[in-house]
């Protein structure tokens, strides 16, 4: 009785979503590199002859270099002191200007000090940029004062660089925990906000990181972000890529101002890329891992939302095809890439999206193989995770977890 009440609230609540478009099948040619066969061959041996070579070097398919430059970008509405836009290009160049900038938005974790009385008049006095944590009644920097000066003003060009350092007033090094937040299929500025001030509650500093044709690097002709998961294949195998690169640039960034524990959390289609991003990033020491799947096909193929792709894919390729064609974005390809690194695995009972087999079978996987994992098996589905009192439950276990394990 209760997995039907879930079941009708979660195709109750996808149906929300109105402007969902089947797109026309395409093999997506034009997104691989020249594989040296002719045109005239079959479309899907082109395919999968560039994946068998990337499979036999996915290190080097994810392999990227730090972004020349990290620039800034002006917040949104609703951005709270200490909070900054960073931004930097992407590794990997696709046709849409807008979605060649990547925009990660940075959250730093409060610093708990001496309270404020413990100072002297004249320290307290030369540190203007104190904010009182009323929770705590204890204090925290604000922002950098070299930083600081440097800040975007309103209205300012993503352009405009500063030498990416984020020192303290007093010349103290940043906290030494970060996250890269990943969030879930076309969510929009907000999402994860709150996750990410919650993990700095937890003193731990996040970085969300907008995935590609999302929010800021969507194209104005995209109503969806339809381009990182489509019914063409070699889109989808390449932007999913993109966003892993954009990741590993992230942790660079991250890295570079002094953190030295990182971990990844990603939910839904997030949670497939920071895994991604885990199992070919030796920066990485923890993964939260929210709604998993071992085959990105399967999830396309059997998943409530993603009924439209497979639309467009089911009368032109097998899933058989499919799985191993996009086995290069599949977490299960790399399971044995993640070492000892401790991951948290959280899945829903009655999930209708990532289906509740195919998160077991990453149970499994990491069982078999002994790999250091927790899980957490929320009492709602996909949709309602984002539902009080679910979403809290399940930001406490990726916070706890992260706070442990960094």
């Amino acid at each position: 009785m209760l997995s039907q009440v879930f079941y009708r609230w979660e195709r109750k609540l996808a149906s929300v979503d109105r402007n969902r478009m089947v797109r026309p099948f395409e093999w997506g040619l034009d997104w691989i590199p020249d594989s040296g066969l002719s045109a005239h061959q079959d479309a899907s041996l082109v395919m999968q002859d560039y994946v068998a070579g990337v499979m036999k070097d996915s290190d080097a398919w994810y392999a990227v270099e730090p972004a020349r430059q990290y620039g800034t970008a002006p917040l949104p509405r609703g951005a709270e002191p200490g909070e900054r836009m960073v931004t930097f290009d992407s590794a990997y160049t696709t046709p849409h200007p807008e979605n060649n900038t990547v925009y990660t938005r940075y959250f730093p974790a409060p610093h708990l000090v001496s309270h404020p009385s413990s100072l002297s008049p004249n320290s307290r006095a030369g540190h203007p940029a104190w904010l009182r944590c009323s929770s705590l009644k204890y204090s925290r920097y604000a922002r950098s004062s070299r930083l600081a000066s440097r800040a975007p003003r309103s209205g300012t060009s993503a352009t405009n660089h500063w030498d990416g350092t984020l020192a303290e007033p007093d010349g103290r090094s940043a906290p030494r925990r970060a996250v890269v937040v990943m969030a879930q299929w076309n969510a929009d500025e907000d999402g994860h906000v709150g996750l990410c001030r919650l993990l700095n509650r937890f003193g731990i500093s996040a970085l969300r990181l907008s995935l590609p044709y999302h929010d800021r690097r969507k194209p104005p002709e995209l109503a969806r972000a339809d381009y990182i998961v489509s019914s063409n294949v070699g889109r989808t195998l390449q932007v999913c890529r993109q966003a892993v690169l954009d990741a590993k640039r992230a942790i660079a960034w991250l890295h570079q101002q002094g953190y030295h524990r990182i971990g990844m959390l990603g939910t839904s289609i997030g949670s497939c890329l920071a895994m991604l991003t885990g199992a070919h990033e030796p920066l990485v020491n923890a993964m939260a891992l929210n709604h998993v799947s071992p085959w990105f096909a399967d999830v396309i193929w059997e998943g409530l939302s993603t009924g439209h792709v497979r639309a467009g894919l089911e009368d032109h390729i097998s899933l058989t095809l499919l799985r191993d064609l996009w086995g290069p974005i599949s977490p299960q390809s790399y399971v044995d890439k993640i070492g000892r690194r401790p991951s948290l695995l959280v899945y829903a009972l009655f999930d209708l999206s990532f289906p509740l087999h195919l998160s077991r079978d990453v149970v499994r996987a990491y069982r078999t193989r002994n790999i250091p994992a927790e899980v957490r098996v929320l009492p709602c589905g996909h949709y309602t995770t984002g539902i009080a009192p679910f979403k809290y439950l399940d930001g406490y276990y990726l916070a706890s977890f992260l706070r442990r394990r960094l």
